[in-house]
């Protein structure tokens, strides 16, 4: 893979500087106090550089850095294996690839989202289309047409055993070695036929 250059680097530091700021200025005073203003100002960048980024507030949190690193890891899978085991496998080496700074940020966020009502509900929306980019892999690697019924079927079965693994509360962890284990048993279960009383 070629590696990102000076233009790239820089709107990926643009980016990260526009988070970094919008999370601690929310944690500090607020969701619903922080505007993009202050964002802006903080970051020092100008309102329409902030939505070159971020298209509304609720972006800056609720866009998931890993999703374009997921779907690579997938579809960069062996051709013949199963699609729920190239699933696993591409979460495992995203998983390994992300480093303890990562990981805060992606507890942080997800706290976030567990504790303002409009980004959970709008992180409902985005589950849609979860399925969708999923599907199209999923697709791709069969060589189907991208709007395969079974593939769709797939991807949202996917979707929903990776959704009963998430915490239920703002207080536990996210994305850590225990998390990412009920992933792969999720995934498990699901291939297996999901047989209740396996644990």
């Amino acid at each position: 893979m070629t590696p990102p250059g000076l233009r790239e680097r820089k709107k990926a530091r643009t980016r990260a500087a526009i988070r970094e700021h919008a999370m601690r200025l929310f944690d500090e005073q607020g969701y619903a106090a922080t505007t993009v203003d202050q964002i802006a100002e903080a970051a020092d960048v100008s309102q329409s550089t902030f939505f070159r980024y971020f298209p509304t507030k609720e972006d800056v949190v609720l866009a998931d850095d890993l999703d374009p690193l997921f779907v690579q890891a997938v579809r960069d899978q062996p051709a013949d294996l199963h699609p729920i085991e190239a699933i696993k496998r591409g979460i495992r080496q995203v998983f390994a690839a992300v480093s303890e700074e990562q990981r805060r940020q992606e507890r942080r966020r997800q706290r976030l989202i567990q504790s303002v009502p409009e980004l959970r509900a709008r992180s409902l929306h985005q589950y849609a289309a979860a399925v969708d980019l999923l599907a199209t892999v999923v697709a791709e690697r069969a060589g189907v047409p991208a709007d395969d019924f079974p593939a769709r079927v797939l991807a949202g079965a996917v979707i929903g055993s990776l959704l009963a693994t998430l915490p239920r509360g703002v207080d536990e962890p996210a994305l850590d070695h225990d998390e990412f284990s009920s992933m792969e048993r999720a995934l498990d279960l699901l291939r297996a036929g999901l047989p209740l009383g396996r644990r």
